[in-house]
């Protein structure tokens, strides 16, 4: 089972690990264009209006320039740690047992505009880079990925738990039988709508249970009870798609 996270604009400082080494991370196949995107952000940063610009943030994120400018000589730390926001709080690794962690190694990976994807203990610098970013000389970040992160993500064995936001679910469609995932909320008279609100939060928690499950679904059915044994309120609305409701 792989469960794919979106990633986060906010990244952990510091970290205690080597500086990034492209071999040490996840799915090799992806080096080329992590290592072409590598170096055009620290290119980049040598002009920090055109980084500001490029990156789509304000002269009072300036800091995040200089994190890119570092990229290849700060420290790194686990992919799961180094994201942080609303997501990661609910996910709560930190609080995890030894045997939950050992599961979520093998389990979780994210989705990352700078690595196309990296599992949950790869090593990796604070950098900023979005998604939805044109990186000069380039292109857009979703046009480098799109031909070869769709490819490697089909390879992936197993039942794949889609989890990912819409600018990243762009970056390459998945198997046909991948499990999409929506957090919806209902009202009295029983109408769902998407909550952008809770959407992170509830995608955290869901990804907790499912990284430290003592079973391994390998159907949706078998998910659908460990999901619901865990005290998650989840429907099936289609072949291979799941609403997960609030409250």
């Amino acid at each position: 089972m792989l469960v794919l996270l979106p990633p986060s604009e906010t990244k952990a400082d510091g970290g205690e690990g080597a500086p990034l080494d492209l071999g040490a991370l996840s799915f090799p196949e992806l080096n080329p264009v992590r290592a072409k995107l590598s170096d055009a952000l620290v290119e980049l940063a040598g002009d920090v209006p055109a980084s500001l610009s490029a990156l789509g943030i304000s002269a009072r994120q300036a800091d995040e320039v200089a994190r890119n400018a570092q990229l290849r000589t700060s420290p790194t730390m686990p992919a799961l740690r180094r994201y942080t926001g609303v997501l990661y709080d609910a996910l709560d690794v930190r609080s995890f047992t030894r045997a939950g962690l050992a599961k979520a190694q093998q389990r979780l990976a994210v989705t990352s505009a700078l690595f196309g994807v990296v599992s949950a203990t790869d090593p990796i610098p604070a950098y900023r880079l979005s998604g939805g970013n044109t990186v000069p000389a380039l292109g857009t970040v979703r046009g480098l990925w799109k031909p070869v992160l769709e490819p490697v993500l089909r390879e992936v064995e197993g039942l794949v738990i889609d989890l990912r936001s819409g600018t990243y679910a762009a970056f390459a469609k998945l198997r046909p039988d991948a499990v999409t995932v929506r957090v919806v909320t209902e009202d009295a008279p029983g109408n769902r709508t998407t909550v952008s609100h809770f959407n992170k939060a509830y995608k955290g928690k869901l990804a907790a249970v499912l990284a430290t499950s003592r079973s391994e679904p390998s159907t949706v059915e078998q998910l659908l009870r460990v999901v619901s044994k865990a005290g998650l309120t989840v429907e099936r609305t289609g072949e291979h798609a799941l609403e997960l409701l609030t409250g």
